[in-house]
């Protein structure tokens, strides 16, 4: 198949590897030193499991529409940061009116479907999701990834809405699986976006604000409460999207938490590289939802404004 990573930092990067290695074409599209070195030097991908180093075809955005179709592609997968959705898909707006090629989102937050939907439509919007990886570059042209790296993934909102293309993914998933990337199908994929915002918001900020990987946090007596609170907030807010969260859904995820090999999250990694947040697209959407519903999330509330403070003055 032909795919196009766009974005290709650690996430996108580490699955775009795993496809290039199985014989796929594909197509990555990144920017500055990074997109460089990838097309001086290739990709390096390390992993426990997985190790990848060649030379790869990579591009930046101008590169891309100048080039290429959106039809020359057999699947789109966006895996740029949650805060750069909107203006990706605005650029790219014209390149993908006409074209039929189906766009995949493997990223953090609960908003970036439906902004592609937006543009695209949401007969050619894949929800989806990357579980229990860690992926960041380390260096320009090299990533480092962790986890078990599972995509789940399904027609948005739910596979009720397009059978259709419910029934295609199934090739999809069956391509990714012989890659080696574990790949399941939703039935109810915005749900299952709910259901990593419990563990997204239960511990990326509080890494960020804490400077500790995902097994300190849940380990520490005070801590890992806190964890919980923040993921009970989460399901009171999903009922502003008309997502029912039950307690027994933040007990699973909390408990798969405590499972996780001590990751440093993609937003504590951003805290020590001095680049933005996706606070707003985690913990402010927790917020914001609540909001909208007449309730409180305080303990999000007070973790995006001691963060907001911090990177506003300083660890100080």
């Amino acid at each position: 198949m032909r795919f196009l990573i766009l974005g290709a930092g650690g996430i996108g990067g580490y699955y775009g590897a795993r496809l290039q290695a199985a014989a796929h074409q594909v197509l990555y599209m990144a920017r500055g030193e990074h997109l460089k070195a990838l097309q001086n030097s290739g990709l390096s991908v390390r992993h426990p499991e997985f190790d990848f180093e060649a030379k790869v075809d990579a591009i930046d955005q101008q590169g891309l529409l100048d080039r290429y179709r959106a039809d020359d592609f057999d699947l789109l997968i966006v895996t740029v940061k949650a805060g750069a959705t909107e203006s990706v898909m605005q650029d790219l707006k014209s390149w993908l009116s006409g074209a039929t090629t189906p766009v995949l989102s493997l990223q953090n937050g609960i908003d970036n479907e439906i902004a592609i939907a937006a543009h695209i439509g949401s007969e050619r919007t894949i929800g989806g999701l990357a579980v229990r990886i860690g992926g960041h570059i380390i260096r320009p042209g090299v990533i480092e990834a962790t986890g078990v790296a599972q995509v789940v993934m399904g027609a948005w909102k739910c596979a009720k809405d397009h059978p259709g293309r419910q029934q295609e993914l199934k090739s999809v998933a069956d391509c990714f699986n012989r890659a080696g990337i574990p790949t399941t199908l939703s039935e109810t994929i915005q749900k299952a976006l709910w259901r990593k915002l419990l563990i997204n918001n239960g511990v990326n900020p509080l890494s960020a604000l804490t400077g500790l990987d995902t097994r300190s946090l849940t380990a520490h007596p005070v801590l890992t409460r806190t964890v919980y609170q923040l993921m009970e907030e989460v399901a009171l807010a999903a009922e502003a999207d008309g997502v029912d969260l039950q307690q027994c859904d933040i007990d699973e995820m909390y408990q798969l938490i405590c499972q996780f090999d001590a990751i440093k999250t993609s937003m504590l990694v951003d805290r020590e590289k001095g680049r933005p947040l996706e606070l707003d697209a985690i913990t402010g959407v927790v917020v914001e939802r609540c909001s909208r519903l007449g309730k409180e999330a305080p303990i999000s509330a007070l973790v995006q404004a001691l963060l907001e403070n911090q990177l506003k003055y300083g660890d100080r």
